[in-house]
């Protein structure tokens, strides 16, 4: 069952399962790792969670709930770490399935911190009308943009910084562009401003969370290998 579902580079998310008093599943620390490793149906080899460059040393016998990125779609299970040691220069984790995979289904969306070029601009009375409508639409081209920089991106939305404040509820277009290999894509896509500060240490500047606006689910998947393919890359370099 594990082999078929789970694969080597699969990415992982640990969250500790808490024995004690009850706490606020929001509040519990959230680490990322990577599958190294099928051993049997039941134990497999994990990357040892980092975070700026420094490892998180999980202790033996510790539980946690993982969610798995598979490339079927999300699978959830409890764990136990078992032992953990260093092969080949490769700090790693072995972990024991304390429950069955089951498919998982949820809106989050893990989130690539970067530096990204962006354009954006508040959507035109018009073109609002016409997407909230969904009638037939082509965003005019030609009409200003903004200079903005993205810092962080996901499947469900993005974090972005400007000099430019856009309001919450408003529509805006955004483009920036990603780059596979060898192919630089463009994506034009639109999005509703969840919620606009100004930064404490950049006057001046203000940074937005953005959702994702009625994206078809092509330009999703295609978003979300993306961000695993640049989080594998990191983790390569961090081991070498």
């Amino acid at each position: 069952m594990l082999s078929k579902l789970i694969s080597p580079n699969d990415k992982i998310e640990l969250q500790a399962i808490d024995r004690g008093e009850e706490e606020n599943a929001e509040n519990k620390k959230i680490y990322y790792s990577t599958v190294l490793d099928i051993l049997s149906e039941d134990t497999l080899e994990i990357a040892m969670p980092m975070e700026q460059s420094k490892l998180i040393l999980l202790p033996v016998d510790s539980e946690y709930d993982l969610v798995f990125y598979g490339e079927g779609g999300l699978y959830q299970c409890f764990a136990r770490i078992i032992d953990r040691y260093k092969s080949n220069n490769v700090y790693m984790l072995a972990i024991e399935l304390t429950s069955n995979l089951r498919k998982f289904q949820r809106r989050e969306y893990y989130r690539f911190s970067c530096a990204l070029e962006m354009c954006a601009r508040n959507l035109e009375e018009d073109e609002v009308q016409a997407i909230e409508k969904r009638l037939p639409y082509a965003l005019v081209s030609g009409r200003p943009m903004k200079q903005s920089v993205i810092v962080d991106i996901s499947g469900g939305g993005l974090r972005f910084v400007s000099s430019q404040k856009y309001e919450p509820g408003n529509l805006l277009y955004c483009s920036y562009h990603l780059i596979k290999g060898n192919d630089r894509k463009q994506y034009e896509v639109i999005g509703k401003v969840l919620s606009a500060k100004e930064s404490e240490k950049r006057p001046g500047v203000y940074e937005h969370r953005v959702q994702y606006y009625d994206m078809d689910n092509e330009t999703r998947e295609e978003i979300i290998k993306y961000i695993f393919e640049e989080e594998r890359k990191s983790l390569q370099k961090e081991r070498r």
